[in-house]
């Protein structure tokens, strides 16, 4: 009897949990990288695809908030309860714990009441916006698996933007728009991911489904992941191969559940009304409770483990795979162009191994920087052929001409070489030595050969000063214009206005009180060397 009953429980319960849980837990796994396995030639390694397990990946960001100051309780202040915006004897103060409100608290464990939560200040400076940047980086690139999750403890905003980045924050994308009116706030219209398809899937839109509501359970904005993988997976994510073979085959669909960063723009408090109630502005605040972030490490399905050492999370690559995305090949395994694992066929996948270098025809090895060698007979060797990102040489272990090591990368390292940008007037060639120190022209310093010595100017390149302020001074009322040249005078002429002009023509009386210097003069030695040295540009 006791044991029909239980049986009798445990399928009601199965029932349930069926009716429950929408979206299975845990799909595709790819949990194991390789495994043994026993052929005519003995024990050998049968190698899969494989993915690190999803998780929460709030325990591995870091958060920035701008502006940085825009946390209450500095100075301390009051604001208004949510459930009576009239009641508005509730205090922040950063120096209380009890009522401090910092943005680690928008990721600590839930469950205890009151609830934590992270709180901006209140909107006293109306009618200048109040805006808040929150951004959430990995500095790693992760795949999301589940629906991004924003409990507000406050009224949902207005209006918000989240965004992601692929670069580690250079650039960024809209994910989603949030808004009460979406054609007033962002002239969009208002969509549901209900409204998406297939083909429609990657459709940026503005949705009101989150924006209005102001009781307990409206506090809650989500970015709907499963909804759009359950395009190509069915209702209850079932037919997984048919969303893998997508992801596999479309890159823009799989770049699109990729991040390195997130952003939420919170562009307008919750207001609840038409008009904001000037006289009581302490009751427009934005306040989160909790983020939810599920994902994974992305691997290229290389690896099931992510490591988060020193505040960096790295995969811990297998099928001869290396770097922090498994995003090439190992060292001497370059027999074959790098490639990412693959789903397919369910539910192994394809491993997509690197496999080791070219060994019929000796060591080919190009630290990373080709995948293609040559056999030359006449002298016995192997070389590399086609070296990429600007290396030469056997191995691809030099640099081309007009680049230099960079000291700090290794050799397998992609930025190995680095452009010399020599200064193309003032440099001798495009090459410079070991250290990016480039080969200058007569009279020309510097690095880049972009400055000129004592004596010379930059003029198209330096040039040596035909005049100057300390020993080339233009004579008898000359002034020296930009080094290049005297402006005499018009009774004189030269170089240095050192000539009377009558003396050209031969019209100087010897009552007219002008001469030259006398021939033996300590001035004119000088002139007459300074005009041997003198470039022909300028005379």
């Amino acid at each position: 009897m006791y044991l029909s009953r239980f049986l009798s429980i445990h399928a009601l319960w199965v029932t349930v949990s069926s009716v429950m849980q929408p979206y299975p837990l845990v799909w595709g796994h790819y949990d194991v990288c390789k495994t043994q396995i026993y052929t005519e030639e003995g024990k050998v390694w049968d190698y899969m695809a494989c993915q690190p397990e999803s998780t929460d990946m709030t325990k591995y960001l870091k958060v920035k908030l701008d502006p940085p100051d825009i946390t209450c309780g500095d100075p301390p202040e009051t604001f208004c309860a949510m459930g009576n915006p009239y009641m508005c004897n509730n205090e922040c103060d950063a120096s209380t714990p009890e009522l401090a409100h910092p943005p680690e608290l928008m990721f600590d464990f839930e469950g205890r009441h009151p609830s934590t939560f992270w709180q901006s200040a209140t909107w006293k400076e109306y009618p200048k916006p109040l805006q808040v940047n929150i951004t959430l980086s990995w500095s790693k690139t992760i795949e999301l698996t589940d629906n991004i999750v924003i409990t507000f403890e406050s009224g949902r905003p207005d209006q918000m933007i989240l965004e992601k980045s692929l670069d580690y924050g250079r650039t960024w994308q809209p994910y989603q728009y949030y808004a009460t009116d979406c054609l007033d706030a962002f002239h969009m219209d208002p969509k549901s991911v209900k409204d998406l398809s297939q083909r429609t899937v990657l459709e940026i839109i503005c949705t009101e489904e989150y924006s209005t509501g102001y009781m307990t359970n409206s506090k809650i904005i989500h970015f709907e992941i499963k909804d759009r993988f359950a395009f190509f997976a069915g209702p209850w994510l079932r037919n997984m191969a048919s969303l893998y073979g997508q992801l596999d085959t479309t890159k823009k669909l799989r770049d699109f559940f990729t991040v390195t960063d997130l952003r939420i723009r919170l562009l307008r408090p919750a207001v609840g009304e038409i008009f904001v109630d000037e006289l009581h502005l302490a009751r427009y605040f934005y306040a989160i409770s909790d983020i939810k972030v599920h994902g994974r490490c992305k691997c290229n399905l290389h690896a099931t483990v992510c490591v988060y050492d020193n505040s960096k999370l790295t995969c811990e690559c297998e099928h001869n795979t290396t770097g922090p995305d498994c995003g090439k090949c190992k060292k001497n395994y370059q027999g074959r162009p790098w490639s990412p694992g693959s789903y397919l066929p369910i539910p192994k996948g394809t491993a997509n191994t690197c496999i080791p270098s070219i060994s019929s025809i000796g060591n080919c090895e190009c630290f990373g920087h080709s995948n293609r060698c040559s056999y030359i007979d006449l002298l016995n060797t192997v070389i590399c052929v086609s070296c990429k990102h600007n290396t030469r040489g056997q191995h691809c272990e030099l640099c081309r001409l007009g680049y230099f090591r960079n000291a700090s990368a290794q050799l397998d390292d992609e930025n190995v070489c680095i452009e010399c940008y020599c200064n193309p007037l003032g440099s001798v060639h495009d090459r410079c030595n070991g250290s990016g120190f480039c080969e200058c022209k007569t009279g020309t310093t510097g690095p880049k050969c972009d400055e000129c010595l004592p004596g010379n100017s930059w003029h198209s390149g330096c040039q040596p000063n035909v005049c100057d302020n300390e020993l080339l001074h233009c004579q008898n009322g000359g002034t020296c214009h930009n080094n290049v040249r005297c402006l005499c005078p018009a009774a004189y002429t030269g170089i240095l206005c050192e000539k009377l002009r009558c003396e050209e023509a031969g019209s100087c009386g010897s009552d007219s009180g002008h001469g030259a210097p006398p021939p033996g003069s300590p001035a004119l030695l000088l002139l007459t060397a300074l005009l041997g040295t003198a470039s022909p540009l300028l005379v």
